[in-house]
Protein backbone atom coordinates (compact mmCIF):
# COMPACT_ATOMS: atom_id res chain seq x y z
CA UNK A 1 0.00 0.00 0.00
CA UNK A 2 1.34 3.49 -1.36
CA UNK A 3 2.14 6.07 1.38
CA UNK A 4 -0.53 8.58 -0.03
CA UNK A 5 -3.24 5.53 -0.07
CA UNK A 6 -2.80 5.21 4.16
CA UNK A 7 -3.45 8.64 4.69
CA UNK A 8 -6.58 8.88 1.87
CA UNK A 9 -8.45 5.70 3.86
CA UNK A 10 -7.93 7.78 7.28
CA UNK A 11 -9.36 10.80 5.39
CA UNK A 12 -12.12 8.43 4.32
CA UNK A 13 -12.44 7.40 7.69
CA UNK A 14 -13.13 10.84 8.75
CA UNK A 15 -15.76 11.43 6.34
CA UNK A 16 -17.62 7.86 7.49
CA UNK A 17 -17.55 9.55 10.59
CA UNK A 18 -18.92 12.93 9.89
CA UNK A 19 -21.69 11.03 7.61
CA UNK A 20 -22.66 8.94 10.72
CA UNK A 21 -22.92 11.77 13.25
CA UNK A 22 -25.28 13.56 10.65
CA UNK A 23 -23.06 15.37 8.53
CA UNK A 24 -20.73 18.20 8.44
CA UNK A 25 -17.45 19.48 7.52
CA UNK A 26 -13.95 18.79 9.25
CA UNK A 27 -11.04 21.54 9.04
CA UNK A 28 -7.75 20.79 10.34
CA UNK A 29 -4.37 23.55 10.65
CA UNK A 30 -1.00 22.21 10.77
CA UNK A 31 0.92 23.96 13.81
CA UNK A 32 2.55 26.84 13.20
CA UNK A 33 6.43 28.33 12.18
CA UNK A 34 7.87 29.93 15.77
CA UNK A 35 10.49 32.14 15.85
CA UNK A 36 13.48 30.94 18.24
CA UNK A 37 15.09 34.77 18.33
CA UNK A 38 15.65 37.60 15.85
CA UNK A 39 15.32 36.03 11.88
CA UNK A 40 15.72 32.54 13.15
CA UNK A 41 12.92 29.70 14.05
CA UNK A 42 12.77 27.02 16.03
CA UNK A 43 13.22 23.57 13.78
CA UNK A 44 9.50 23.01 12.48
CA UNK A 45 7.46 20.47 13.57
CA UNK A 46 4.05 19.70 12.22
CA UNK A 47 0.97 19.16 13.49
CA UNK A 48 -0.03 15.34 14.19
CA UNK A 49 -3.16 15.21 13.53
CA UNK A 50 -2.57 16.93 10.77
CA UNK A 51 0.18 14.99 9.20
CA UNK A 52 -1.66 11.50 10.78
CA UNK A 53 -4.24 12.71 7.82
CA UNK A 54 -2.01 14.24 4.93
CA UNK A 55 2.01 13.15 5.05
CA UNK A 56 2.86 16.68 4.64
CA UNK A 57 5.29 18.67 6.43
CA UNK A 58 5.13 22.28 4.73
CA UNK A 59 4.20 25.10 7.53
CA UNK A 60 0.95 27.41 6.82
CA UNK A 61 -1.32 24.36 5.67
CA UNK A 62 -5.20 23.28 5.87
CA UNK A 63 -7.16 20.23 5.25
CA UNK A 64 -10.50 19.98 4.80
CA UNK A 65 -13.12 17.03 4.97
CA UNK A 66 -16.80 16.57 3.65
CA UNK A 67 -18.83 14.13 5.22
CA UNK A 68 -19.21 13.84 1.30
CA UNK A 69 -15.85 12.49 1.30
CA UNK A 70 -14.00 15.57 -0.94
CA UNK A 71 -10.89 16.87 0.71
CA UNK A 72 -9.97 20.02 -0.10
CA UNK A 73 -5.85 21.51 1.12
CA UNK A 74 -4.78 25.09 1.40
CA UNK A 75 -1.06 25.38 1.43
CA UNK A 76 1.64 27.80 0.73
CA UNK A 77 1.82 28.86 -3.09
CA UNK A 78 5.37 28.57 -4.92
CA UNK A 79 7.46 31.45 -4.58
CA UNK A 80 10.35 31.27 -6.55
CA UNK A 81 12.28 34.25 -4.43
CA UNK A 82 11.58 32.25 -0.64
CA UNK A 83 12.06 29.04 -2.17
CA UNK A 84 15.71 30.10 -2.97
CA UNK A 85 16.05 31.00 0.87
CA UNK A 86 13.76 28.10 2.26
CA UNK A 87 13.52 25.23 0.27
CA UNK A 88 11.40 23.93 -2.52
CA UNK A 89 7.16 24.08 -2.00
CA UNK A 90 4.98 21.89 -3.27
CA UNK A 91 2.39 24.28 -4.16
CA UNK A 92 -1.50 23.92 -5.05
CA UNK A 93 -1.05 22.82 -8.82
CA UNK A 94 1.02 19.72 -7.41
CA UNK A 95 -0.66 19.27 -3.86
CA UNK A 96 -3.51 16.84 -5.51
CA UNK A 97 -1.90 14.41 -7.51
CA UNK A 98 1.35 13.98 -4.84
CA UNK A 99 -1.17 14.42 -1.55
CA UNK A 100 -4.48 12.31 -3.11
CA UNK A 101 -6.60 15.24 -2.17
CA UNK A 102 -9.52 16.68 -4.28
CA UNK A 103 -8.60 20.05 -4.56
CA UNK A 104 -5.72 22.34 -3.75
CA UNK A 105 -5.98 26.33 -3.22
CA UNK A 106 -3.38 28.83 -2.07
CA UNK A 107 -3.35 29.74 1.83
CA UNK A 108 -3.92 33.27 0.42
CA UNK A 109 -7.36 32.27 0.02
CA UNK A 110 -8.13 30.29 2.35
CA UNK A 111 -10.52 33.86 3.95
CA UNK A 112 -11.87 34.26 0.73
CA UNK A 113 -13.22 30.50 0.06
CA UNK A 114 -13.96 29.40 3.85
CA UNK A 115 -17.50 30.59 3.65
CA UNK A 116 -18.20 28.72 0.84
CA UNK A 117 -17.16 25.89 2.00
CA UNK A 118 -18.95 25.90 5.81
CA UNK A 119 -22.47 27.25 4.05
CA UNK A 120 -24.73 24.79 4.00
CA UNK A 121 -23.07 22.24 5.69
CA UNK A 122 -24.64 20.90 8.90
CA UNK A 123 -22.21 21.03 11.34
CA UNK A 124 -17.90 21.91 11.22
CA UNK A 125 -15.92 20.33 12.82
CA UNK A 126 -12.37 21.26 14.23
CA UNK A 127 -9.91 20.64 16.92
CA UNK A 128 -10.55 22.42 20.76
CA UNK A 129 -7.74 24.23 22.67
CA UNK A 130 -4.79 22.62 20.59
CA UNK A 131 -4.26 26.08 17.95
CA UNK A 132 -4.29 29.67 19.37
CA UNK A 133 -6.96 31.84 17.80
CA UNK A 134 -8.73 28.86 16.02
CA UNK A 135 -11.91 29.31 17.59
CA UNK A 136 -11.76 33.07 16.68
CA UNK A 137 -11.50 32.42 12.96
CA UNK A 138 -13.81 29.94 12.74
CA UNK A 139 -16.21 32.41 14.41
CA UNK A 140 -15.06 35.09 11.47
CA UNK A 141 -15.80 32.23 8.74
CA UNK A 142 -19.28 31.45 10.57
CA UNK A 143 -20.33 35.36 11.05
CA UNK A 144 -19.51 35.38 6.86
CA UNK A 145 -21.84 32.92 6.24
CA UNK A 146 -24.67 34.24 8.45
CA UNK A 147 -24.39 37.60 6.39
CA UNK A 148 -25.66 35.44 3.29
CA UNK A 149 -28.72 33.91 4.52
CA UNK A 150 -30.92 36.25 3.23
CA UNK A 151 -29.37 34.97 -0.45
CA UNK A 152 -30.06 31.49 1.06
CA UNK A 153 -27.13 30.24 2.79
CA UNK A 154 -27.63 27.96 6.04
CA UNK A 155 -24.35 28.15 9.10
CA UNK A 156 -23.68 25.12 10.39
CA UNK A 157 -25.55 24.92 13.38
CA UNK A 158 -23.05 22.79 15.84
CA UNK A 159 -19.54 22.61 16.61
CA UNK A 160 -17.93 19.78 17.55
CA UNK A 161 -14.41 18.86 18.55
CA UNK A 162 -12.93 16.53 15.86
CA UNK A 163 -9.80 15.53 18.51
CA UNK A 164 -12.94 13.14 19.48
CA UNK A 165 -12.49 11.56 16.35
CA UNK A 166 -9.39 11.10 15.39
CA UNK A 167 -7.90 10.83 19.02
CA UNK A 168 -9.62 7.35 18.81
CA UNK A 169 -8.36 6.40 15.34
CA UNK A 170 -4.89 7.12 16.57
CA UNK A 171 -5.20 4.61 19.70
CA UNK A 172 -5.22 1.96 17.11
CA UNK A 173 -2.21 1.55 14.92
CA UNK A 174 -2.05 0.35 11.51
CA UNK A 175 0.66 -1.98 9.82
CA UNK A 176 2.10 1.64 8.33
CA UNK A 177 2.81 2.84 11.52
CA UNK A 178 3.69 -0.01 13.45
CA UNK A 179 6.50 -0.47 10.60
CA UNK A 180 7.61 2.94 11.18
CA UNK A 181 7.45 2.71 15.01
CA UNK A 182 9.71 -0.46 15.15
CA UNK A 183 12.67 1.28 13.16
CA UNK A 184 12.29 4.16 15.63
CA UNK A 185 12.67 1.50 18.52
CA UNK A 186 15.80 0.04 16.63
CA UNK A 187 17.20 3.24 16.62
CA UNK A 188 16.55 4.58 19.76
CA UNK A 189 17.46 1.17 21.13
CA UNK A 190 21.00 1.89 19.30
CA UNK A 191 21.69 5.11 20.61
CA UNK A 192 21.24 3.50 24.45
CA UNK A 193 24.03 0.81 23.47
CA UNK A 194 26.24 3.72 21.95
CA UNK A 195 25.84 5.44 25.25
CA UNK A 196 26.43 2.62 27.57
CA UNK A 197 29.42 1.51 25.97
CA UNK A 198 31.14 5.46 25.76
CA UNK A 199 30.62 5.66 29.29
CA UNK A 200 32.21 2.90 30.05
CA UNK A 201 35.19 3.24 27.86
CA UNK A 202 35.70 7.33 28.58
CA UNK A 203 35.73 6.48 32.55
CA UNK A 204 38.50 3.34 31.80
CA UNK A 205 40.88 5.66 29.37
CA UNK A 206 40.50 8.63 31.23
CA UNK A 207 37.52 10.31 29.13
CA UNK A 208 39.67 10.63 25.96
CA UNK A 209 41.83 13.95 27.20
CA UNK A 210 38.13 15.72 27.72
CA UNK A 211 39.19 17.99 30.80
CA UNK A 212 37.28 17.37 33.92
CA UNK A 213 36.21 13.84 32.87
CA UNK A 214 32.84 12.58 31.08
CA UNK A 215 30.14 14.60 31.17
CA UNK A 216 25.98 14.04 31.46
CA UNK A 217 26.26 15.97 27.60
CA UNK A 218 28.74 13.73 26.21
CA UNK A 219 26.33 10.84 26.44
CA UNK A 220 23.45 12.51 25.19
CA UNK A 221 25.99 13.86 22.25
CA UNK A 222 26.72 10.27 21.54
CA UNK A 223 22.48 9.77 21.43
CA UNK A 224 21.87 12.31 18.84
CA UNK A 225 24.31 11.70 16.76
CA UNK A 226 22.99 7.50 16.58
CA UNK A 227 19.81 8.86 16.02
CA UNK A 228 20.27 11.30 13.39
CA UNK A 229 22.73 9.25 11.39
CA UNK A 230 20.11 6.41 10.94
CA UNK A 231 17.57 9.27 9.46
CA UNK A 232 16.00 10.38 12.40
CA UNK A 233 14.68 13.80 11.93
CA UNK A 234 14.51 14.49 15.75
CA UNK A 235 14.59 13.44 19.36
CA UNK A 236 11.52 12.83 20.46
CA UNK A 237 11.72 14.62 23.33
CA UNK A 238 14.57 16.62 25.27
CA UNK A 239 17.28 14.02 26.61
CA UNK A 240 17.56 12.93 29.94
CA UNK A 241 20.75 12.22 31.18
CA UNK A 242 21.11 11.92 34.80
CA UNK A 243 24.34 10.86 36.73
CA UNK A 244 24.34 9.97 40.39
CA UNK A 245 21.61 11.97 42.21
CA UNK A 246 20.23 13.31 39.08
CA UNK A 247 18.40 10.22 38.51
CA UNK A 248 15.69 11.02 41.17
CA UNK A 249 14.50 13.78 39.11
CA UNK A 250 11.80 12.51 37.09
CA UNK A 251 12.23 14.83 34.60
CA UNK A 252 15.82 16.46 34.66
CA UNK A 253 17.47 17.66 31.21
CA UNK A 254 21.01 16.57 30.19
CA UNK A 255 23.66 18.91 32.09
CA UNK A 256 27.09 19.07 32.57
CA UNK A 257 27.30 16.99 35.92
CA UNK A 258 30.51 14.60 35.58
CA UNK A 259 29.74 10.67 35.15
CA UNK A 260 31.33 9.04 38.09
CA UNK A 261 32.93 5.25 39.29
CA UNK A 262 30.36 4.13 41.30
CA UNK A 263 27.67 6.23 39.96
CA UNK A 264 24.65 5.00 38.16
CA UNK A 265 23.48 6.88 35.01
CA UNK A 266 19.74 7.03 33.69
CA UNK A 267 18.93 7.59 30.53
CA UNK A 268 15.39 8.65 28.88
CA UNK A 269 15.66 9.36 25.59
CA UNK A 270 13.98 8.39 21.67
CA UNK A 271 14.16 9.52 18.66
CA UNK A 272 11.54 10.44 16.60
CA UNK A 273 11.06 8.90 13.41
CA UNK A 274 8.94 9.91 10.18
CA UNK A 275 6.44 11.75 12.08
CA UNK A 276 6.72 8.66 14.81
CA UNK A 277 8.38 8.72 18.75
CA UNK A 278 10.17 6.06 20.55
CA UNK A 279 10.30 6.41 24.26
CA UNK A 280 13.21 4.12 26.22
CA UNK A 281 15.13 3.95 29.81
CA UNK A 282 18.08 2.41 30.79
CA UNK A 283 19.80 2.59 33.84
CA UNK A 284 23.31 1.61 34.23
CA UNK A 285 26.59 1.99 35.93
CA UNK A 286 28.56 4.50 34.69
CA UNK A 287 31.74 2.51 34.45
CA UNK A 288 30.03 -0.67 33.92
CA UNK A 289 30.12 -2.57 37.15
CA UNK A 290 27.25 -2.22 39.29
CA UNK A 291 27.82 -2.11 43.19
CA UNK A 292 25.64 -4.20 45.46
CA UNK A 293 23.46 -1.60 46.62
CA UNK A 294 22.47 -0.72 43.17
CA UNK A 295 22.42 -4.12 42.01
CA UNK A 296 19.70 -4.88 44.83
CA UNK A 297 17.35 -2.45 43.50
CA UNK A 298 17.77 -2.56 40.19
CA UNK A 299 16.71 -6.16 40.29
CA UNK A 300 13.35 -5.19 41.63
CA UNK A 301 12.24 -2.92 39.36
CA UNK A 302 13.81 -5.37 36.48
CA UNK A 303 10.99 -8.31 37.88
CA UNK A 304 8.36 -4.96 38.51
CA UNK A 305 8.72 -4.64 34.91
CA UNK A 306 8.51 -8.40 34.06
CA UNK A 307 5.24 -8.03 35.93
CA UNK A 308 3.87 -5.32 33.93
CA UNK A 309 4.82 -6.49 30.75
CA UNK A 310 2.65 -10.25 31.36
CA UNK A 311 -0.66 -8.42 32.23
CA UNK A 312 0.11 -6.12 29.01
CA UNK A 313 -2.67 -8.10 26.51
CA UNK A 314 -5.62 -8.08 25.50
CA UNK A 315 -8.90 -7.66 27.74
CA UNK A 316 -6.63 -6.65 30.50
CA UNK A 317 -7.04 -3.08 31.92
CA UNK A 318 -4.95 0.02 31.35
CA UNK A 319 -4.25 0.03 35.15
CA UNK A 320 -2.94 -3.54 35.23
CA UNK A 321 0.28 -3.17 34.03
CA UNK A 322 0.79 -0.46 36.67
CA UNK A 323 -0.81 -2.29 39.28
CA UNK A 324 1.00 -5.49 38.83
CA UNK A 325 4.53 -3.33 38.55
CA UNK A 326 4.01 -1.75 41.79
CA UNK A 327 3.05 -4.42 43.65
CA UNK A 328 6.54 -6.05 43.20
CA UNK A 329 8.26 -2.47 43.92
CA UNK A 330 6.20 -2.33 46.99
CA UNK A 331 6.90 -5.78 48.35
CA UNK A 332 11.18 -4.94 47.41
CA UNK A 333 10.46 -1.64 49.90
CA UNK A 334 9.49 -4.03 52.13
CA UNK A 335 12.16 -6.27 51.32
CA UNK A 336 14.84 -4.07 51.29
CA UNK A 337 13.90 -1.44 53.81
CA UNK A 338 13.16 1.19 52.18
CA UNK A 339 9.74 0.80 54.06
CA UNK A 340 9.85 -0.35 57.51
CA UNK A 341 7.39 -3.68 57.99
CA UNK A 342 7.21 -2.69 61.87
CA UNK A 343 5.24 0.91 60.72
CA UNK A 344 3.58 0.08 57.31
CA UNK A 345 2.55 -4.00 57.24
CA UNK A 346 2.26 -6.08 54.61
CA UNK A 347 2.05 -5.24 51.17
CA UNK A 348 -1.72 -4.99 50.62
CA UNK A 349 -1.27 -2.17 53.42
CA UNK A 350 1.56 -0.49 51.36
CA UNK A 351 -0.66 -0.72 48.41
CA UNK A 352 -3.94 0.76 50.12
CA UNK A 353 -1.79 3.68 52.05
CA UNK A 354 0.13 4.46 49.36
CA UNK A 355 3.46 4.61 51.25
CA UNK A 356 5.19 2.87 48.22
CA UNK A 357 4.47 6.54 46.35
CA UNK A 358 7.83 8.03 47.98
CA UNK A 359 9.74 5.87 46.02
CA UNK A 360 7.72 5.28 43.18
CA UNK A 361 5.98 8.77 42.33
CA UNK A 362 4.64 8.04 38.63
CA UNK A 363 2.59 5.95 36.72
CA UNK A 364 3.80 2.69 35.26
CA UNK A 365 2.60 3.68 31.12
CA UNK A 366 1.43 5.94 28.71
CA UNK A 367 0.26 5.50 24.86
CA UNK A 368 2.79 6.56 22.78
CA UNK A 369 2.36 6.93 18.59
CA UNK A 370 2.71 9.97 16.91
CA UNK A 371 3.59 12.05 19.98
CA UNK A 372 5.84 10.49 22.99
CA UNK A 373 2.59 10.86 25.29
CA UNK A 374 -0.05 9.90 22.80
CA UNK A 375 -3.85 10.74 22.49
CA UNK A 376 -6.63 8.78 23.45
CA UNK A 377 -8.65 7.95 26.21
CA UNK A 378 -7.51 5.91 29.31
CA UNK A 379 -10.71 4.93 30.40
CA UNK A 380 -13.25 2.60 28.41
CA UNK A 381 -15.46 4.61 26.16
CA UNK A 382 -19.19 4.78 26.73
CA UNK A 383 -18.27 2.87 30.28
CA UNK A 384 -20.15 4.23 33.39
CA UNK A 385 -18.85 6.01 36.15
CA UNK A 386 -18.45 3.94 40.06
CA UNK A 387 -17.27 5.22 43.20
CA UNK A 388 -13.12 4.41 43.55
CA UNK A 389 -10.47 6.31 45.76
CA UNK A 390 -8.29 8.33 44.39
CA UNK A 391 -3.90 9.07 44.89
CA UNK A 392 -5.35 10.58 48.21
CA UNK A 393 -7.50 7.72 49.25
CA UNK A 394 -10.62 10.21 49.00
CA UNK A 395 -13.41 8.70 47.42
CA UNK A 396 -14.40 10.16 43.57
CA UNK A 397 -17.02 8.92 40.29
CA UNK A 398 -13.98 7.31 37.87
CA UNK A 399 -15.02 5.69 34.84
CA UNK A 400 -13.10 1.81 34.20
CA UNK A 401 -9.81 2.09 33.23
CA UNK A 402 -9.72 1.40 29.10
CA UNK A 403 -9.77 -2.04 28.06
CA UNK A 404 -6.35 -2.89 26.04
CA UNK A 405 -6.39 -4.13 22.51
CA UNK A 406 -4.41 -5.02 19.68
CA UNK A 407 -3.28 -2.41 17.99
CA UNK A 408 -2.38 0.31 20.89
CA UNK A 409 0.76 0.96 22.30
CA UNK A 410 1.89 1.75 25.73
CA UNK A 411 5.45 2.37 27.28
CA UNK A 412 6.01 -0.02 30.69
CA UNK A 413 8.16 2.18 32.93
CA UNK A 414 8.43 1.01 36.56
CA UNK A 415 11.13 2.66 38.87
CA UNK A 416 12.46 3.54 42.25
CA UNK A 417 13.85 6.87 42.88
CA UNK A 418 15.50 6.80 46.81
CA UNK A 419 15.95 10.23 48.46
CA UNK A 420 17.94 10.73 51.12
CA UNK A 421 15.85 10.76 54.24
CA UNK A 422 15.25 9.66 57.73
CA UNK A 423 14.87 5.73 58.31
CA UNK A 424 15.74 4.89 54.77
CA UNK A 425 19.40 2.76 54.69
CA UNK A 426 22.03 5.07 53.68
CA UNK A 427 23.68 2.42 51.26
CA UNK A 428 20.73 3.13 48.93
CA UNK A 429 20.63 7.24 49.15
CA UNK A 430 20.56 8.60 45.52
CA UNK A 431 20.29 6.04 43.46
CA UNK A 432 17.21 6.72 40.80
CA UNK A 433 16.46 3.49 38.32
CA UNK A 434 14.37 3.58 36.09
CA UNK A 435 13.46 0.84 32.97
CA UNK A 436 11.34 1.61 30.00
CA UNK A 437 10.04 -0.41 26.76
CA UNK A 438 7.53 0.85 24.31
CA UNK A 439 4.70 -2.20 23.86
CA UNK A 440 2.84 -3.00 20.98
CA UNK A 441 -0.55 -4.94 22.25
CA UNK A 442 -0.88 -8.04 20.08
CA UNK A 443 -3.36 -10.59 19.56
CA UNK A 444 -2.14 -12.69 22.32
CA UNK A 445 0.48 -10.42 24.59
CA UNK A 446 2.38 -7.63 23.91
CA UNK A 447 5.90 -7.16 21.78
CA UNK A 448 8.39 -5.25 23.12
CA UNK A 449 9.68 -2.87 20.62
CA UNK A 450 12.64 -1.71 22.27
CA UNK A 451 14.57 -4.31 23.37
CA UNK A 452 17.77 -4.08 21.42
CA UNK A 453 19.57 -2.68 24.38
CA UNK A 454 19.97 -4.63 27.27
CA UNK A 455 18.18 -5.09 30.27
CA UNK A 456 18.77 -7.20 33.17
CA UNK A 457 22.08 -5.94 35.16
CA UNK A 458 24.41 -9.14 33.73
CA UNK A 459 23.89 -8.14 29.78
CA UNK A 460 24.49 -4.44 30.87
CA UNK A 461 27.84 -5.60 32.38
CA UNK A 462 28.57 -7.78 29.92
CA UNK A 463 27.99 -4.60 27.32
CA UNK A 464 29.59 -2.14 29.24
CA UNK A 465 32.90 -4.50 29.36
Amino acid sequence: MSTTTVYAKRRAAIAKALKAAGGGIALLPTAPESPRNRDSDFPYRHDSYFYYLTGFEEPSSWLLIEASGKTTLFCRPKDLEREIWDGIRLGPKAAPAALGVDAAFSVDKLDEKMPDLLANQKAVWFPFATHKGLETQVDGWLNAVRARVRMGAECPQSQHDLCRLLDEMRLFKDSHEIAILRRAGQISAGAHVRAMMTSAAMLRSGAHGVKGGPREYHLEAELLHEFRRHGSQFPAYTSIVAAGANACILHYRAGDAALKPGELCLIDAGCELDGYASDITRTFPADGKFTPAQRTLYDIVVAAQEAAIKVTKPGKRFTDPHDAAARVLAQGMLDVGLLNKSKHGKVDDVIESGAYRQFYMHRTGHWMGMDVHDCGDYTEPGSKPREEKDALGQLVMKKPPRILRAGMVTTIEPGLYVRPAKGVPKEFWNIGIRIEDDALVTAKGCELMTRGVPVTADEIEALMA
